[in-house]
């Protein structure tokens, strides 16, 4: 268990935290170790390595208790996220969590997450049990949060029709009591990090950016069929390829390799977190083609850094970057966003002056962390 007592001196931490995190890694480990460095609170993190994501909601919730009840720890409120079995690991441990509240951190869940079609369970109907482990443990918690309002209401309104795949005692009146306890609490990123002393002054031709997972929910071939179109065209643009994934997407990457070869800048994950932001800097544009996403890390992280976003009109983009402000920069289909990232590579310079910094700031955990500290000591004075 990490253990680490944050915040200013002069604040005394008012509540003692134990996080549980199943699948720690990636973003679920950035977010963790970042409200524990940036909490007025005491955060323990109990957690597991972020691999074999399945059974990691099947029985990490038995090993996880078992490691919990050997820790001696009494906190004041248990903040698990999705990945958590709640219903069993609160069952194995009743006689010392009884009494403390829980929280439950959704970052994604199992029924709005698009599933990749080679996964063997749709085939087999096994899909169904994950989403249900996100049902009953959001059941069982006091409080339920959501990483942005589109995943709020998008998991709500996901329930009934999961509900109807079930044979009887459905329990429709579970969705307005998961409604009743639900509240929305954004993602808090350090971005912070990614301040450069002088950033690399744009120039040249317009450099495109994926600074994306390479999984199937990003949708990586809409993104190199758009650069293909533009290549077509004859325009002049070159691309940087960041990010990493699974072995099955690396077919999509290798042709667009090969299809975009003299325009690609850089291929492959930077582990660096200087050169990342080295990288965010100098991108000029970032069209993004994801078919699902819960809140968006990359895209706050690019535009952050100064790029320009082309964005589908739906998920959680026009929350990221309000519509109603910014509509020219949201596409309805293919076609429109191939029209609009053409425009914007013949228009570089204009391109360069625009900003949407002003729009994501918020999300660092300099602001984060007061709204997480707030919300959670309310939780923590609930009645279990």
């Amino acid at each position: 268990m990490a253990h680490r007592q944050t915040g200013s001196a002069a604040l005394t931490p008012s509540m003692h935290i134990s996080l549980i995190e199943p699948f720690f890694t990636s973003s679920h480990a950035a977010w963790a170790k970042g409200y524990q460095r940036s909490s007025r609170h005491r955060i323990d993190i109990l957690h597991l390595s972020g691999h074999h994501w399945k059974w990691r909601m099947h029985g990490g919730a038995v090993t996880l208790a078992r490691r919990f009840l050997n820790s001696g720890v009494r906190p004041d409120l248990l903040l698990a996220t999705d990945m958590l079995d709640l219903t069993t690991f609160l069952a194995m441990t009743r006689h010392r969590t009884a009494r403390i509240p829980v929280a439950l951190y959704f970052h994604e869940n199992q029924i709005g997450y698009p599933w990749s079609p080679r996964d063997r369970d749709i085939a087999q109907r096994r899909d169904h049990h994950y989403g249900f482990i996100n049902f009953s443990s959001a059941l069982a918690a006091d409080v339920v949060l959501f990483n942005s309002h589109y995943h709020q209401d998008s998991f709500l309104e996901a329930l009934p029709p999961f509900f109807k795949r079930f044979p009887d005692h459905r329990e429709p009146e579970a969705v307005s009591a998961i409604a009743a306890k639900s509240r929305v609490l954004p993602l808090g990123i350090d971005l912070r990090r990614l301040e450069t002393p002088a950033a690399p002054k744009r120039s040249g031709p317009p450099l495109i950016l994926w600074n994306h997972r390479w999984e199937h929910d990003k949708n990586p071939q809409a993104f190199f069929d758009t650069l293909g179109r533009l290549q077509q065209l004859g325009l002049d643009f070159q691309v940087a390829i960041l990010g990493r994934g699974q072995q099955t997407q690396n077919v999509v990457f290798e042709t667009a390799r090969a299809r975009l070869a003299h325009r690609i800048v850089h291929c492959g994950y930077v582990d660096n977190g200087a050169q990342y932001a080295d990288w965010l800097h100098r991108a000029d544009l970032l069209p993004v083609t994801s078919r699902q996403d819960f809140f968006g890390i990359s895209l706050v992280e690019a535009l952050y850094c100064g790029c320009y976003p082309l964005l589908p009109k739906r998920l959680t983009y026009p929350e990221l970057v309000p519509f109603e402000k910014y509509p020219e920069v949201f596409y309805e289909d293919d076609h429109a966003l191939v029209e609009k990232l053409t425009s914007a590579v013949k228009d570089i310079d204009t391109i360069r002056r625009r900003g949407f910094r002003h729009c994501v700031e918020g999300y660092d955990w300099r602001t984060m962390a007061p709204l997480y500290d707030a919300l959670l000591e309310a939780a923590g004075r609930c009645e279990s």
